[in-house]
């Protein structure tokens, strides 16, 4: 399957996909360096930052060029270039200041520190605009997909809206907590959306590849429509209790009991379905 990807994948996917698997690689190197040498994980001066950076970009680039290949637009071909040239520079440039030993956002120390924190901001505006685009898009129209395929698509891009969204809100308040005079303040503040910010981005990731493997399937058109809507939901639910959550000021590891239990429902849900398409698909595949 993955296989049949790459092969029918335009030049710019392609493109796409190597610099997500590049990005995605140095981000296991970062992991991989901090268990070796025991560095420190925390504070904004970890390599643990270069390490989340990569992943989840190499993921989220390689997981956009695919799911907008099911979305018809003139313009995808320029849109998706700049998604992974942004993609790439924020992994860039974040690795760079960890090497450094300096923080990478909301530093303002130097002006060589001040370009990187403004080219980053700039490559967050990028990647929104690039993202909205897609979105309208894939809400007016996609190709000749199924309908569960289109349902993921939108949901999806949707979330990862809400996720640069919030990536923006986190600039936006470090940068006037920085500029305030209190670095130290601005990690504390814009760290609180964190959990927010990561669940939401990887919806793109989870939602269609169920949807993906559903249709590759010999599930019913009309039960696999149906696990869709309720992959989306239990998604949907996920996002709005880290919200909660984040704005609240709640810790995501001692949330309120309801919370919690909710939480566990709608990862039990994702878990199930996205096991039972896993499977499904697999089955088809092999009686193929």
């Amino acid at each position: 399957m993955l296989m049949g990807i790459w092969r029918d994948a335009r030049p710019v996917e392609r493109l796409s996909y190597a610099l997500g698997a590049a990005l995605f690689t140095g981000g296991l190197v970062h992991v991989v360096v901090l268990l070796v040498t025991g560095w420190t994980w925390m504070g904004p001066l970890s390599l643990r930052k270069a390490a989340t950076f990569g992943l989840s970009f190499g993921l989220t680039l390689v997981t956009v060029a695919w799911a907008t290949s099911f979305v018809a637009m003139r313009a995808r071909r320029l849109l998706l270039g700049l998604f992974a040239g942004a993609s790439t520079g924020e992994v860039v440039l974040v690795s760079m200041q960890a090497w450094r030993g300096v923080p990478s956002h909301f530093n303002f120390e130097t002006g060589f520190d001040t370009a990187v924190s403004m080219t980053l901001a700039a490559g967050g505006g990028v990647l929104i605009l690039t993202t909205i685009a897609f979105t309208v898009a894939a809400v007016a129209g996609t190709r000749q997909s199924a309908p569960g395929m289109r349902v993921a698509i939108r949901f999806g891009l949707i979330a990862l809206l809400v996720a640069l969204a919030t990536g923006a809100a986190m600039i936006a308040r470090g940068v006037i907590a920085s500029r305030s005079g209190d670095p130290q303040l601005a990690y504390t503040t814009a760290g609180a959306l964190k959990p927010l910010h990561a669940v939401a981005m990887h919806a793109i990731l989870v939602v269609p590849v169920v949807a993906w493997l559903l249709d590759r399937s010999a599930v019913r058109a009309d039960l696999g429509l149906k696990l869709v809507w309720s992959t989306v939901v239990a998604y949907a639910a996920l996002i709005a209790l880290v919200a909660v959550e984040s704005i609240a000021g709640v810790s995501p590891l001692a949330p309120p009991v309801a919370a919690a239990i909710a939480s566990v429902v709608a990862v039990v849900v994702l878990a199930t379905v996205g096991m039972f398409a896993l499977v499904e698909g697999v089955k088809r595949q092999r009686v193929r």
